[in-house]
C-alpha cells in the first residue's frame, strides 16, 4: 500500500484532472481552470503543484519564461491506486462491500449494471 502522503488530497486531485485533461499546463492555466469553479489563489496552486512536482505526479519543463508541467504518472494508474487504498482502509481489502454499497445507495443505471455483469464475466 503506498505512504499515506503519496495519496493525492482533494486539491491535489483537482489539480491533476486539469493537467490529464490538458495534457500541459502551466500554473497560469491551472489557476485559471480552478478560478472558474472557485476562488483560489495563484500562489496556492503554484505551491500544490511544486508538491505535485516533489510527490512525483507532475514533470516540469522551462519554457521560455514559465515552467510546463506534464502528468508524470497515467490517470489510470493514479486513480486505481487511490482506489486501492480507498478500499483497504474503508472496507479491509475487499472491493465487494464496496459494490454492495453502490448499487443499494447509488440508483445504478441498467447499463451500469449491464457493464458490471459484463465486466465479472469476461474477467
Amino acid at each position: 500500500m503506498r505512504s499515506r502522503s503519496s495519496i493525492l488530497t482533494g486539491q491535489e486531485l483537482e489539480i491533476m484532472k486539469v493537467v490529464w485533461e490538458r495534457e500541459s499546463v502551466t500554473v497560469r492555466d491551472v489557476y485559471e481552470a480552478l478560478l472558474e469553479r472557485r476562488k483560489v489563489a495563484y500562489t496556492t496552486v503554484m505551491t500544490m503543484m511544486k508538491i505535485l512536482e516533489q510527490k512525483k505526479y507532475l514533470k516540469k519543463n522551462q519554457a521560455e519564461r514559465a515552467y510546463v508541467y506534464r502528468a508524470a504518472q497515467p490517470q489510470g494508474q493514479v486513480v486505481g491506486a487511490m482506489v486501492r487504498d480507498f478500499v483497504n482502509r474503508v472496507f479491509n481489502g475487499s472491493a465487494a462491500p464496496l459494490l454492495v454499497h453502490l448499487v443499494k445507495e447509488h440508483d445504478l443505471s441498467a447499463e451500469d449494471l449491464e457493464e458490471i455483469a459484463r465486466l465479472r464475466r469476461d474477467k
